[in-house]
């Protein structure tokens, strides 16, 4: 593991040692008492490159700053590693295509660590429309609106490549997107730096279209109480999900992935009929972060294929790069894709 801040403590760690198949054996961070009390069995190496060439290991886990990403993941792959990079992937497309070109070439396997494919809300509202609850979708809505007020003196809002917001959530609510609709026509985007003190975007919204199908996705920081989750209104019925996914808060709170409440959604989405105006409840999805493990040690043995390619992630990238281009110039944007990327949906 490359990196031992909130990611990898929150989420990485838990959901590994939760999976049956891995061990955590070394830990690259400056802070090795923090190490330590969690893992101590694990080495610690203050030199990021050198973990990342380490002899003994299988996978590298890079829950590192954005922009340490492509050249730890590169100089893993170059010495034979697996890899596993947290959103956002990279900081641009080329980035991406370039750390897909190079596990090609090394033969390895490089995954994008999507953990919120496996929530609750997802997964609920994604059964609602694989079971054509709604009829045809014609306005789908995915927020993470949250209030946070404080301008905090992290590496996430200094300005620099890959700060902000919408490289922050962008990632998870692009790729959800993509797995319910595909890859869109065109972006427009707007994004905003709201809070007093802020030198980087803390509110977003995209507009992704596909054809007369109309996508919104945003985030916002001084949305106090929080919107619904998601919407999604077709011609014959509306599917809303109010509250989000609980796993980090039980990350947050210490419980064990695997305990009986994980993943546990108390909050059932609602269904509106449209032609009658009848409400019922949908039972929520049960959420389960450790499926991405589970699916990339599937992967890892040979038995699956990768559940989080790099092609995958460098779409998501592409989206994010056409919102900048769109924001900049207030305008629709088509995102600039290869065809393996295309294809990388369709699987």
């Amino acid at each position: 593991m490359i990196g031992f801040g909130f990611v990898a403590k929150t989420f990485h760690v838990p959901l590994l040692e939760a999976t049956d198949g891995y061990k955590i054996t070394a830990v690259s961070s400056s802070h090795p008492a923090d190490v330590k009390a969690i893992l101590p069995d694990a080495d610690v190496v203050s030199d990021p490159q050198a973990l990342a060439t380490h002899p003994d290991v299988d996978l590298v886990v890079i829950a590192s700053p954005n922009e340490t990403h492509t050249p730890l993941a590169e100089a893993a792959m170059r010495a034979g590693r697996n890899v596993v990079v947290d959103k956002p992937f990279t900081i641009t497309v080329e980035e991406a295509r370039h750390l897909a070109a190079v596990a090609k070439e090394k033969n390895v396997l490089l995954s994008v660590f999507q953990n919120r494919r496996w929530d609750s809300d997802f997964l609920t509202v994604q059964d609602a429309i694989r079971r054509d609850l709604t009829g045809r979708v014609v306005l789908f809505e995915s927020r993470i609106d949250r209030y946070r007020p404080d301008v905090r003196d992290r590496w996430r809002e200094v300005p620099g490549p890959g700060a902000g917001l919408l490289y922050d959530l962008g990632p998870h609510l692009i790729d959800q997107t993509l797995l319910l609709f595909g890859i869109p026509d065109s972006v427009q985007a707007t994004l905003a730096k709201q809070r007093r003190g802020a030198r980087t975007d803390d509110f977003f919204q995209l507009v992704l279209r596909y054809g007369e199908m109309v996508a919104t996705l945003g985030a916002g920081s001084l949305v106090s109480g929080g919107s619904a989750r998601f919407a999604v209104h077709g011609e014959k019925a509306s599917v809303v999900k109010h509250k989000p996914d609980i796993q980090e808060d039980q990350l947050r709170a210490g419980m064990v992935p695997g305990s009986p409440d994980w993943g546990f959604d108390p909050d059932d989405a609602l269904l509106y009929e449209g032609a009658t105006g009848d409400t019922r409840g949908l039972k929520a999805a049960r959420g389960d972060q450790r499926g991405y493990y589970v699916a990339l040690r599937e992967a890892l043995l040979g038995r699956a294929p990768n559940p989080v390619p790099p092609e995958q992630g460098a779409t998501v990238m592409a989206i994010i790069e056409a919102a900048l281009r769109a924001a900049g110039d207030g305008r629709r944007v088509s995102p600039e894709l290869r065809e393996e990327e295309r294809g990388a949906w369709s699987r």
